[in-house]
């Protein structure tokens, strides 16, 4: 057992806090803006809460974090009261949050100047692979600290890999949402043009899912997109957030993501439609409008 702090109990960081606490056995200490939620948190999963990211941090072996985007984290690791200003020597700084590879590049130069460690671990797979602990982690880091965390991710874990140096996890989940958007983009038109040529959907569906159009969006999601059902996954706001860091990336390393692109503008009609949070299968909303 390992003594563990959590910083961000959202959608994702809450459950997966709880696989920490359970599954994993831990002991574990959660910070959140909103006060309410850690209390809650602790009656279901029993731990500690903290007033202060720092507090939280504080004799921890492994400090987790799940915030918004590159501003939250900053504020929750090198701002007032930040975790970083606690981490003891040695321990390790995991944050799954989705962001920029340049502030975990960053961060993790901040990291070793103070003599500890960190991670940078995007997660995919959802709320609801967050809440059944299926994430898949791509991890940015050195090897030694890799396995020495790797044991305590497994919690809330299907998949856990090492993709490279600091800000390598954060490339490898830019490059994860460019493969949705596509395949989203793509199950959309198919469902749409399906309707338009008066086919059976579900029929269709059966039979295509089989050969190579198959893919974990068409089988998850067709039916509720079908039904024009848009509040089952991850949130339009949130897509949106992620394809401008990976936009602005490609910009800088001279990527051609012309696909990427064009279907960001289409989630930005999305949001024009009043969909900011639904789910990012929405794409077909804006093609029957």
């Amino acid at each position: 057992m390992a003594k563990v702090a959590f910083i961000g109990l959202g959608v994702m960081g809450y459950p997966m806090a709880g696989h920490l606490a359970g599954k994993g056995g831990h002991d574990v200490t959660v910070y959140n803006r909103t006060a309410a939620k850690t209390e809650k948190w602790v009656q279901e999963f029993g731990g500690s809460h903290a007033a202060t990211p720092a507090e939280a941090a504080k004799r921890a072996d492994f400090v987790f974090c799940c915030v918004g985007n590159d501003d939250d984290l900053r504020s929750v690791t090198t701002g007032a009261d930040g975790a970083f200003s606690s981490m003891k020597n040695g321990a390790i700084f995991i944050d799954n949050t989705t962001a920029s590879a340049e502030v975990a590049r960053e961060l993790d130069h901040a990291a070793t100047e103070a003599g500890f460690h960190f991670l940078d671990a995007p997660v995919s797979g959802g709320q609801a692979g967050a809440e059944n602990g299926q994430l898949t982690v791509m991890v940015g880091g050195e090897q030694p600290v890799f396995e020495r965390a790797r044991p305590v991710i497994d919690a809330y874990a299907k998949m856990v890999g090492l993709m490279g140096p600091a800000g390598a996890g954060q490339l490898t989940k830019m490059i994860n949402q460019i493969c949705i958007a596509g395949v989203v983009q793509g199950l959309a038109e198919g469902i749409h043009f399906g309707k338009k040529a008066g086919l059976d959907i579900e029929k269709v569906v059966e039979v295509i899912s089989k050969g190579a159009a198959g893919s974990w969006q068409m089988e998850n999601r067709h039916k509720t997109m079908n039904a024009g059902k848009y509040d089952f996954g991850f949130a339009v706001d949130w897509m949106r957030k992620d394809l401008g860091i990976l936009l602005e990336e490609a910009d800088r390393n001279g990527a051609s993501l012309a696909l990427t692109a064009l279907v960001d503008q289409f989630y930005k009609d999305v949001q024009k439609l009043g969909g900011n949070r639904w789910d990012t299968s929405s794409l077909l909303a804006r093609l029957e409008r």
